[in-house]
C-alpha cells in the first residue's frame, strides 16, 4: 500500500470544486445559451480527469 504525499491534496480541488454549490449557482455567464450553473459543472469532468492523471504520473515517479 502506498503512503500518503502532499501531492494526493490536489484531488480534493475537484472536489471542493463542485461541491461549493453557492459559487456557480448562477446563470451569467452562459456560453453557447447553456447556463454557467451547467457548463460549470461539465468543465469539472475534464479538468478532474487530467488532474487526477498528472497525480497518477507523479505518484508514479515518486514510487519508482
Amino acid at each position: 500500500m502506498s503512503r500518503f504525499r502532499p501531492i494526493h491534496l490536489l484531488l480534493l480541488v475537484p472536489y471542493f470544486a463542485v461541491l461549493w454549490v453557492p459559487f456557480y449557482n448562477r446563470t451569467l455567464p452562459d456560453m453557447a445559451g447553456i447556463p454557467f450553473f451547467y457548463w460549470y459543472q461539465f468543465i469539472w469532468i475534464p479538468l478532474g480527469a487530467l488532474l487526477l492523471f498528472a497525480v497518477y504520473r507523479l505518484d508514479l515517479r515518486h514510487s519508482g
